[in-house]
Parts: structure tokens; sequence; C-alpha cells
């Protein structure tokens, strides 16, 4: 086992998010093929958006993933007595100070600031007062004057910021309640993280955040930060161009192996190759192959992803999946055939198990109607006889394979002198009540013999 340490930190303030769960997956690659130690850590101290029901459907998320961490959840709720011990470090040892500057006086010097042409940023009022009235104040971190702040970040390269460009950070609100980058710093630190893998959205946080870091006294983790991931129109991705939520194209009827080699496509590569299983991106990931610009979300590029997942999965697993999906559909599935043989007959041709359990409705539900057009034009007095003669053959059957199924069929097309082309289309709409279903003779054999003459005598009634 490796020394790396890395973690997922994500705010329960609502869903997994897509971005989000690309870099928990990131974490979990890297810490895998190192073996090292993933680490989860819930980031909830914005106390006023923070649910229990987001923290669940984050958890529920990476289940879904098969991203398990080895370290945690940890809640930063849990640790309030740790960061206001080290705030008051820092009060004492005069690298953080208490700003009693009011809302409507820090609007002021922005504003002022920025009529001046500088930046709208905090100008320090407060920073050597020596006095402490009583009265509301926050505690901000003195971030250095001179020199610069640089890191060598794992994907970008070397990051440098002047330090006078820096502000004077809020580490402590009014409320006494710690701010996202103090307690950020110190969990990572006290955890013992030593590779920081998130969005590069972060990057300015991290210049502002190395300072703090070297102020507690602790070592500077590694950086790498990820790309964003864009719409289709180059804009950072959100719900205008479709989910953004994990757990909602799990609804939509995605596997999570297609989510899995799709999100980790978004941004990484490895030559050519586009199809990965998890033991494969385990064994070939690494920061080297992550890209600096965007990855665009392409929802077709994941439908084709998971269409190939479903073609290739193993039935007996998709059957599993497929149940769940039917019974909150309210299809009863207990007397009806095996569901496995169920998929394998719509495995080459369903993208999502939504529609295969659209086109699994019929083997499980004899139609009551039949679609008007289909009907009209396949179920006439004329197909009569094809009917019957169908009835005929199948109920002599002694076994229903899907070989005798097949002879039964044969048998009537000797004895009509029609081809299948002419006899399918009858049988479809009088087995399924629609003119789109798998081969003739899978569904025949999977429905089985009762089912099967049932539903053709059913069809006879019709006519009559």
């Amino acid at each position: 086992m490796s020394d790396l340490r890395v973690r997922f930190a994500p705010s329960p303030t609502g869903y997994l998010h897509i971005g989000g769960a690309r870099t928990a997956l990131f974490n979990y690659l890297l810490a895998k093929k190192e073996q090292g130690t993933f680490v989860l850590r819930i980031e909830d101290t914005d106390v006023e958006r923070s649910t229990q029901e987001s923290v669940d459907a984050i958890l529920q998320a990476m289940d879904w993933l098969g991203l398990s961490y080895d370290e945690g959840p940890f809640y930063q709720s849990e640790r309030y007595d740790l960061y206001k011990s080290k705030v008051s470090d820092l009060l004492n040892k005069g690298l953080a100070y208490r700003c009693y500057c009011s809302a409507d006086e820090l609007n002021a010097k922005r504003e002022a600031a920025m009529k001046a042409g500088g930046k709208p940023r905090y100008d320090g009022t407060c920073r050597e007062r020596t006095d402490q009235p009583e009265a509301p104040f926050v505690v901000r971190f003195k971030t250095p004057r001179d020199g610069n702040t640089a890191f060598v970040d794992r994907i970008k390269g070397t990051i440098s910021v002047e330090n006078d460009e820096l502000d004077d950070l809020i580490i402590q609100r009014t409320d006494g309640n710690p701010t996202y980058n103090f307690v950020v710093v110190i969990d990572d630190a006290e955890m013992g993280i030593n590779l920081v893998i998130r969005g590069d959205d972060h990057v300015n946080n991290t210049v502002r955040q190395i300072p703090m870091y070297k102020a507690l006294g602790y070592e500077v983790p590694e950086f790498a930060h990820v790309p964003m991931i864009l719409g289709a129109d180059k804009k950072r991705l959100s719900k205008r161009h479709g989910a953004t939520s994990v757990m909602v194209y799990r609804e939509m009827g995605f596997l999570p192996e297609a989510m899995v080699n799709y999100l980790v496509r978004l941004g990484w590569s490895f030559g050519d190759e586009e199809i990965f299983s998890m033991d494969d991106l385990i064994e070939k990931f690494s920061l080297d192959n992550v890209g600096r610009s965007a990855g665009v979300f392409n929802p077709d590029k994941l439908l084709w992803l998971n269409e190939h997942y479903i073609k290739t999965g193993d039935p007996q697993r998709l059957a599993a999946l497929l149940a769940e999906l039917l019974e909150t559909q309210g299809v009863d599935i207990e007397n009806g055939p095996d569901l496995t043989a169920v998929v394998k007959t719509l495995q080459e041709r369903a993208k999502t198990l939504v529609e295969m359990a659209e086109g699994a409705h019929f083997y499980f539900v004899a139609p009551e109607t039949y679609d008007e057009a289909a009907a009209a034009k396949f179920l006439t007095q004329e197909q009569r006889p094809v009917l019957e003669l169908l009835i005929k053959h199948l109920g002599a059957l002694a076994s229903f394979t899907l070989a005798d199924v097949e002879s039964a069929f044969k048998a009537l097309m000797e004895e009509s002198g029609l081809k299948l082309g002419k006899i399918g289309p009858v049988v479809r709409v009088a087995l399924t009540g629609g003119t789109v279903s798998p081969s003739i003779y899978d569904v025949v054999s999977v429905l089985g013999q009762d089912a099967v003459m049932a539903r053709l005598n059913r069809a006879l009634q019709f006519l009559d």
C-alpha cells in the first residue's frame, strides 16, 4: 500500500453533479491504481443549504457508480471545535485579525476601489487594529503582502500569483462559523491528504489556501486541477443541457458502467480506446493523460456507450435490473415468462433499460386492444386461415423450444404456401398488439405455449 491519500469532498446541498462524479472517479481510480487511500468527506458547513437528503443522494450515487471509499464519510459539522481552535491559534500569532467593518462599509470600499481602477477587494482597514470593541466582527486571514504564491499543478503545470493580488479572506463569520477555504485546508492537512484532485474552478482557491497551510504549520499537498465539463454550446454544464444529476441517468435507464466509462473520457484518454471496464481503468488511469482543455458533454456518446453495455451485458444481471424497473411501473412479472429469456430477445435493440422495459411489457401484459392501423391491415378476415393454422400447428407441439416453434412455422408455410413475411406481421399484432417486437420465433418461444394460444384465440375472437 502506498502513502497516497486523496479525497472527494462534496457539499450536501443537492444531488451528485456530473462534474462532481467525475472528480470522485478520478480520485478513486488513482487511489486504486497506486494502492493508496480514498477518503470521503462531507463538507456540510453551509448549515442553511446542507440536508441529510442530499447526503443520502450523494452516498447512493457513489454506491451506484461503484466508487467505494476507504475512510469516511467524515462530516465537517462534527469538527467545529478543531476549526475554532485553529482560528484562535492564528489570532494569537498575529496571523489573523478581527474585522469590524459593516456590510455597508465593505460595499463602499469595493465600489471606491473599482472606480479607482482597482479590484473590488478588502482594503485592510482593520489589519493592524489593536482595540477590540464590543461589536460584531469577522476574522480575516492575514495574507502575505510581499512575494508570490506558486505551485506546480499535476495537470496545468506551474501556477503563480503575486501576493499583493490576493485578498485577506474571511476565515470565521460573525456567527462564529468557519468558512469553506479555511476548513478545507485544516481537513486536508489533518486527514493527511497529500494530493488534492478537484475541478479547475478551484485554482483561485488554491493560491489563497496555500498561505494558510504555511501559516498553520501544515505541509502543502500536491494539487491537480481537472478541466471543467461544458455543454454543447461550450458553456458550463447546467440543466439547460439536459440532466446533470448522476442518479437521473439511472432513472433514465443507463447502466453505471456506461456512466463510469463516459465520465472518465471527459478529460482523460488512453490512445484511441473508447471502451473501458473499471478494472481497465484502474490499470491504465494516470493524471499524465488528463487533458488541460474542458470536456464537452455529449449525451449521444453516453447513449452509444450504454447501448454497447446493454448488448454485451450479462442477461441475468440485466434481468434483475429490469425486474426492479418493471416493478416500479406496476408490471407483474411473477406469472410471466422467464425474465432472462425476455432480456435476451431485447438486448440487441434496446439503448436503455427504460427502452427495454417498454419492449418487455407485452410479454407480461396481454394486449387488450390492438394498434388501430395495424389491426386494420393485418387482423382481417383474410388472415383468419393463418391464425387457425398456426393454432393447429403450435397446439400440436409436445415441447415449445425455439427449434419446435420454427418447425411449426415451417409446417404452416408449407401448408398455406405463404412466406414468413406474410405470416409474421399477423402473428406479431395478435401477440403484442402492435407491429414492433423482437424476432417472431423468439417472441413465440419465450411467451410460452399457453400464453401464445390464448392470445391467438383472442385475435380470432376479435375478428368475430
